[in-house]
């Protein structure tokens, strides 16, 4: 019995050592791919992660005047104080509620166009369409959002004039002066600006679709609207659940500038998101312990976000993330 248990030991050790040199053995013959990946792990490492340390604040009274290991110490206190403020409160519907605005509009008018482009058969015009598309991507959103004022504009706004022009109002409406439209509005820009962009990466999917699979549908009499339906979604379907994932890790950043930029005193309410926030106790206030608090929360609960998505889409037999 004895001579038994000290062979499997010894079975134990060798096994072990293999898996070392095995290991080793990897390294040395990817040393290459390596060396090349080590200057952007580094990268990553200094500006994504070493400023993590900075997340002590958080469970300190932080005073600029003093040092990192001088600072008083306060636990979980200003995490109490963030969720005993009714405002952050609505800061949280009011990001989650805009980022669910912005995804579903987003995922749905990428698609559709990229479909739409993709049944397109001149090439000529769809490249053309392609280019202009892709221009609003790279406007900065002071120029949309001086574009939006105006559309909506009370007096000479496009909007206004063709609702009365048609008679669905008598008078014109003060859209961004009123709360009910301004997660809408927020939404429709981002439409605007990231629709033709958005749906580079979907036409790029469609590319790798096989030929032969549309020939064999329109020799069984398929429509064009049963091969976008049976092969082209089906076949871009990996690539939406990816986007999607990744997506649903954002949804806890609804944005800053453009609800900065279009909100005001009267739909303040509903303007405010986390980022401003945090801008506003952070940089305003001087209060970089709460803001730091508040953006802890936004990463915790994006982390535990695209967790959730991802073991649902691993249990649904989907494409995940990791």
């Amino acid at each position: 019995m004895e001579k038994l248990y000290m062979d499997a030991a010894k079975d134990v050790v060798v096994k072990k050592e293999k898996k070392k040199k095995t290991l080793a053995t990897r390294i040395w013959q990817q040393k290459e791919l390596i060396l090349i990946a080590l200057p952007f792990v580094i990268y990553i490492l200094v500006f994504n992660y070493a400023p993590l340390v900075g997340w002590t604040m958080a469970f300190q009274k932080y005073k600029p005047a003093l040092g990192m290991f001088e600072q008083e110490w306060v636990g979980l206190a200003n995490f109490k104080q963030l969720f005993s403020d009714s405002s952050f409160i609505r800061v949280i519907r009011n990001t989650i509620s805009m980022s669910i605005i912005n995804l579903s509009l987003s995922f749905f008018f990428s698609i559709t166009f990229a479909v739409m482009l993709n049944e397109l058969k001149n090439k000529s015009i769809k490249k053309v369409i392609q280019t202009v598309s892709y221009l609003p991507h790279f406007l900065s959103w002071i120029i949309v959002t001086g574009i939006v004022l105006d559309v909506l504009s009370t007096e000479t706004g496009v909007i206004n004039q063709l609702l009365m022009t048609f008679n669905f109002i008598d008078q014109p409406i003060n859209f961004l002066a009123d709360p009910k439209y301004f997660w809408w509005i927020v939404g429709f820009s981002n439409v605007w600006k990231s629709t033709g962009w958005g749906s580079i990466i979907y036409l790029s999917a469609m590319s790798s679709i096989n030929d032969e699979l549309y020939e064999a549908a329109e020799m069984d009499g398929a429509s064009r609207l049963r091969k976008i339906w049976h092969i082209t979604l089906p076949g871009i379907k990996p690539t939406i659940f990816i986007l999607l994932l990744i997506n649903i890790g954002n949804i806890m950043n609804a944005g800053f500038e453009v609800q900065y930029l279009l909100g005001n005193g009267l739909v303040q309410e509903v303007s405010q998101t986390i980022d401003i926030y945090v801008l506003r106790y952070g940089i305003s206030l001087g209060n970089y312990s709460l803001a730091t608090a508040a953006g802890i929360f936004n990463s915790v609960i994006s982390v535990i976000l695209i967790t959730i998505a991802n073991k649902f889409s691993k249990a649904a037999g989907e494409e995940s993330l990791f």
